[in-house]
């Protein structure tokens, strides 16, 4: 029998199936949603890139601030409304250092949600990011969708 065959729910089994993936989807975002939410100037979002200091300094979302899990019980209540939304991101889907944040701000009860990719699918995207050299793109890669005919003026490849 096929792996993924086997591995299939039973037709009576829909309504548990549904709730595991809503469960996924109040917990996770992607990059185009918070892209999306950036450029529409959502109020209240709250970006935290969770790498260390010096990668945030290196490059980030535009408007991340920086904070490691370890610090969000005495710095959360400084940087984050109290309407606020947070999102949180690390290095990539094999980093859980947006996992570790994201769960110290559902600890203290903000509704919080954890970018899915982090900063790798964020830059891969040909999102803009914020580096000491401003704001940049670079070229999208192709495996993460269509690429444009040519790059924007001050992309970078």
């Amino acid at each position: 029998m096929s792996l993924v065959k086997r591995a299939l729910p039973q037709p009576g089994d829909a309504g548990a199936v549904a709730a595991r993936f809503a469960a996924q989807l109040a917990v996770h975002t992607d990059v185009h949603d918070v892209a999306a939410d950036l450029e529409a100037g959502v109020d209240g979002l709250v970006i935290i890139d969770s790498r260390p200091y010096e990668n945030w300094r290196q490059g980030h979302l535009p408007g991340a601030v920086p904070m490691r899990a370890a610090s969000v019980a005495t710095d959360a209540a400084r940087i984050v409304p109290a309407s606020g939304v947070v999102v949180t991101y690390g290095w990539g889907p094999a980093c859980d250092s947006g996992t570790r944040a994201a769960e110290q701000f559902a600890l203290l009860g903000y509704p919080v949600k954890e970018m899915l990719g982090g900063y790798e699918y964020w830059v891969r995207r040909g999102l803009p990011v914020r580096t000491p050299k401003g704001l940049v793109r670079s070229w999208p890669d192709p495996m993460t969708g269509p690429v444009p005919a040519s790059p924007a003026s001050g992309d970078v490849r």
